[in-house]
């Protein structure tokens, strides 16, 4: 593979006349953070882990934040549109420092179509070396939804993919919803746990360098129950890291667009006969366009939080086709079909808009990943060790967060991290925001407006492996920030109590909120549902931040 080159905005090389002002804000984030120039090097070096010794405190790298989507389709998806180098170029003109191809699975894609993307790919890697593209699957789970799956780029990142596809994928084995086996539940399920196990070892065993799995859109039709979840992440910790926690398909219900049912990352299901029955009705929209079960504090997230174990999220535009966008389908000349080449026809403009509920990569949503240094496998790292924050809207330009004792004088720990601090001891929670500095692609300058502290006890491995609540968490923090512009730091002052925990971070532009599903007394401010068919996306934007837990020595 072609060495990549550092991203634009890190390149001390590229004139600032050249960069637009995103790209020197983060020039700026980079040079603040102490990382300019040789210091944010390149190279594919995994960032260290967590420190294991029983030491108290911690002393976190400083980080900077690559942006990226990991939900992206092109011609190799039968339901999708747009060509390869489409995708690529949209992702760079928002400012994408990475993303995945996450084409669906079908034995067309498996037997042609993965093949031929990968060609494409390593072409566009060798072109465009500032930009990380990485070829992904989007697995249809046996009993379940969908996942990401993507490899570090290598001779068999592609084999991978198309021998996991054919062994293990729920849709091509008939045994997803609508397929004569989706009822045999216990195989189903039981086959996507070894499908994660498959995947661990071929890490392993060195056939890939890297391999990483996300749950899509998991409460879009209510069949990823609370078990198969944990099942999921139990099986193999190191790659089954998360799951979207907003998903794709934010321009769905913008007003007058889809219909008056329509609703953001459409999600406009009810419950079926493979849905799992523990999930309220209300469970099944979005709210402020994030998944229930990441927006609701107390709820399905946090109650996996509460175990002690990380489980990430991310955002992506799952980008099938673009709102307002004039393209069409091309025609399938005779005797062709996705079966037997594995590739639609490239698009035909039509000048005319076409159906769409999507934006293009990086134009609403934005998953940023801490490394240290350039390269795919730490972007990978950074997911795995879930240095990870993500906004709609581009809400934030920037967004660091340290847990420190107050008897230190280190950086301490930041997201996905652990801090270990003995009983009673005082510490802090250092937030450091940088507004956004220029209007987004809708043409609106985002104004971060409060910044909420989610705090939750960790009790350990549940007995219900289905709870989806954690009844110890809540908002215990709301900060105004309401006109501040600039970088600033929040301090936070935090207490070591009896027990283990941890905290989160959320926050929004204030345009729309309220009681949190499970009552104010828990989330006073949080999003909430949009009316159907009238839910712009541009005028309700949050940020959420990954988890930093604290071990209380003793508890």
């Amino acid at each position: 593979m072609t060495e990549q080159q550092l991203p634009s905005w890190a390149d001390p090389s590229v004139s600032p006349t050249e960069l637009d002002p995103q790209g020197l804000s983060r020039r700026g984030l980079l040079r603040s953070a102490g990382l300019f120039g040789a210091a944010f090097a390149l190279g594919g070096a995994a960032l260290p882990a967590a420190a294991a010794e029983q030491r108290l405190g911690g002393d976190d790298p400083r980080l900077a934040y690559l942006v990226g989507d990991h939900h992206v389709h092109s011609v190799y998806s039968h339901d999708a549109k747009y060509t390869f180098s489409q995708q690529a170029r949209a992702a760079a003109k928002y400012g994408l420092d990475w993303m995945v191809f996450n084409e669906h699975s079908n034995f067309g894609h498996a037997n042609y179509g993965a093949k031929l993307e990968h060609a494409e790919i390593v072409k566009a890697r060798a072109e465009n070396p500032r930009q990380l593209i990485f070829q992904g699957l989007e697995w249809y789970i046996p009993a379940a939804e969908h996942c990401t799956i993507f490899a570090a780029p290598g001779p068999h990142e592609t084999d991978l993919l198309t021998q996991f596809e054919l062994a293990y994928d729920g849709k091509l084995l008939g045994y997803t919803e609508g397929s004569a086996g989706a009822t045999d539940t216990a195989r189903n399920e039981a086959h996507a746990v070894k499908a994660i196990k498959w995947l661990a070892e071929q890490r392993r065993s060195g056939y890939v360098d890297d391999v990483l799995v996300i749950a899509n859109h998991p409460l879009r039709l209510g069949i990823d129950s609370p078990h198969e979840m944990r099942n999921w992440r139990d099986a193999a910790p190191e790659i089954m890291i998360g799951m979207e926690g907003a998903p794709g398909a934010q321009g769905a219900a913008l007003p007058g667009w889809r219909g008056a049912n329509s609703i953001r990352g459409e999600y406009e299901n009810k419950p079926s006969a493979q849905s799992w029955a523990g999930y309220p009705a209300e469970a099944y929209v979005t709210y402020g366009g994030f998944d229930w079960a990441t927006a609701t504090v107390g709820g399905l997230w946090d109650s996996m939080l509460a175990e002690g174990s990380l489980y990430s999220i991310t955002t992506n535009s799952d980008n099938h086709r673009t709102v307002f966008d004039t393209w069409k389908n091309g025609d399938w000349p005779a005797g062709q079909n996705f079966d037997n080449t594995g590739k639609l026809p490239d698009p035909v403009n039509t000048d005319t808009p076409q159906p769409g509920s999507d934006f293009w990569p990086g134009e609403f949503s934005r998953t940023h990943v801490g490394v240290t240094r350039y390269g795919y496998r730490t972007v990978m790292a950074g997911l795995r060790a879930g240095r990870v924050w993500l906004d709609h809207g581009h809400l934030l330009d920037g967004l660091d967060v340290r847990l420190k004792r107050d008897c230190d004088a280190g950086r301490g720990v930041t997201l996905g991290g652990r801090l270990r601090v003995r009983k009673g001891e005082k510490i802090s929670l250092y937030v450091t925001v940088t507004t956004a500095s220029r209007p987004n692609p809708e043409g609106i300058l985002p104004e971060l407006a409060h910044v909420d502290v989610i705090r939750g006890a960790v009790r350990g491995p549940v007995t219900d492996r289905d709870s989806w609540r954690a009844p110890d968490t809540k908002v215990v923090q709301t900060k105004d920030v309401s006109g501040r512009k600039g970088t600033y730091t929040l301090r936070i002052p935090l207490t070591a109590g009896d027990e283990s925990f941890y905290v989160r971070l959320r926050g929004s532009d204030g345009n729309r909120h309220g009681a949190g599903y499970l009552g104010a007394s828990i989330d006073p401010n949080g999003p909430i549902p949009h009316t159907p068919g009238d839910g712009d996306p541009w005028a309700d934007t949050w940020f959420y931040s990954n988890p930093i837990f604290v071990d209380v020595a003793g508890a």
